[in-house]
């Protein structure tokens, strides 16, 4: 699952520590500062994912060795405290060579010229990835600022038993979702089809992507943000009204009640993404063997996008002397066939790599899915359909602000577009803080 605190970090703190930015990082590729590697090189990556030292251990005995390139890893905290961490060392200029970095974070890091622009390095990667996902390392420009590592396609998740006890079709559209959860109420009223977590800005981004939304586009040089859009409106709208009409729960997710909620079968659907099975495995231990896992429903009939909820890339630093070296390693991560079968195994990703999504360390079904012998067959056909995000070099605040007035929305079972509006100012006004330009 992501990591569900990101993305919290006050935005005064990264202005304090950096002062104001501008749009666009030059993403240095200075020759004099990068290519101080004629000889060995020995990389410093900062990286949060699980087992990642057994990982790099098989690209150090084989690709590395061969090359006179060692990476040595160094486990860092995820989200907010990792962000603060690279912009304060690149301040100081002792940034590591190459850093795991969330999507959503890649904006803030090359606002701040703390990302090398890889282009040169990486234009044989890019065929390894579906458009969408590609797109997150590049911001919409030429420049390659990452190399995608995984990602969080996001899928719908059903009682496979209780839709048949109930007599529920699986919803193909979002209409077909809200009648859905409609008649199971009028069916079982003590039993709801999902909730709405008002906590987890991320799951409403990522739902916001699947309609379109923008948020955050570059126009010049300037930033342009579009959280209270046409598409972003809809989305609230809808969620909203269930929320309002009490077709659905609206009680956050991870807590002990939702929890039970799913284990007891009191909620019987769940959306989210590819990383689901594992949070069920310990949310709803007694369901296993009961669920299955179907596209997410669309806007329109005939329609076939996905939103993408958690994931992130493999970046080299702008404080690198050895940036060929560290664009080699992170190619190499996140494409090589071993090193993302070690990948899935050690650290328990989905990797971004197309080619690695049917490749053998996914040819079984999650353990808790093995009803479902086609899970990751389906996973990785919906991957494919992961719309273009467009994040900001603020998400933390429009974030913060969600928490706040969407959570209040739904608790008081209020109008969700009003708090978009929030969102929308909060967001511009601290861009301008920062010394951002931003178009209206």
């Amino acid at each position: 699952m992501p990591n569900t605190k990101h993305n919290r970090l006050v935005a005064s703190t990264i202005a304090v520590v950096l002062g104001a930015t501008s749009l666009v990082a030059c993403g240095s590729s200075d020759d004099d500062k990068s290519e101080s590697q004629s000889g060995p090189a020995t990389l410093t990556f900062w990286t949060w994912a699980p087992g990642m030292d057994k990982v790099v251990d098989l690209w150090n005995k084989g690709p590395g060795k061969k090359q006179q390139i060692t990476v040595e890893v160094k486990k860092q905290a995820s989200g907010d405290s990792l962000i603060t961490k690279i912009l304060t060392a690149h301040k100081a200029k002792k940034g590591p060579d190459l850093v795991q970095a969330e999507y959503q974070a890649l904006p803030t890091l090359v606002s701040n010229d703390a990302l090398a622009d890889i282009a040169a390095e990486s234009k044989d990667a890019k065929t390894k990835f579906a458009d969408g996902v590609w797109q997150q390392t590049t911001l919409g420009t030429d420049a390659v600022y990452a190399i995608p590592q995984d990602i969080g396609p996001m899928m719908f998740y059903y009682r496979a038993d209780l839709f048949k006890k109930y007599g529920l079709t699986v919803p193909t559209t979002w209409e077909q979702f809200a009648e859905t959860a409609r008649a199971l109420k009028k069916k079982a009223p003590d039993k709801a089809l999902t909730t709405f977590s008002a906590n987890d800005s991320g799951l409403f981004a990522g739902l916001a992507q699947q309609a379109g939304a923008k948020w955050w586009t570059a126009s010049g040089d300037k930033w342009k943000v579009g959280i209270d859009d046409a598409a972003t409106q809809k989305v609230a709208d809808f969620w909203g009204g269930l929320v309002k009409e009490g077709a659905i729960d609206n009680q956050p997710m991870y807590q002990p009640a939702w929890n039970k909620a799913l284990n007891t079968g009191k909620e019987i659907a769940w959306v989210s993404a590819v990383w689901a099975p594992g949070t069920l495995t310990t949310a709803a231990p007694q369901t296993k063997g009961k669920w299955a896992m179907a596209p997410l429903p669309q806007w329109s009939a005939g329609e076939n996008v996905t939103g993408s909820w958690g994931g992130s890339s493999t970046a080299v630093t702008t404080d690198s002397p050895h940036k060929a070296a560290a664009a080699k390693f992170a190619a190499w991560l996140n494409t090589d066939p071993q090193a993302v079968a070690a990948l899935a195994k050690e650290s328990g990703i989905y990797p971004a790599s197309t080619s690695a999504q049917t490749s053998d360390a996914f040819a079984q079904p999650p353990a808790f899915f093995s009803n479902q012998p086609d899970f990751y067959t389906k996973a990785s056909e919906i991957a494919k359909t992961t719309a273009p995000s467009a994040w900001g070099p603020n998400v933390n605040v429009a974030y913060t602000t969600f928490n706040d007035e969407i959570g209040a929305a739904a608790k008081n079972k209020s109008d969700f577009g009003a708090a978009l509006k929030t969102m929308q100012d909060a967001t511009v006004a601290d861009l301008k803080k920062q010394g951002f330009g931003v178009a209206q």
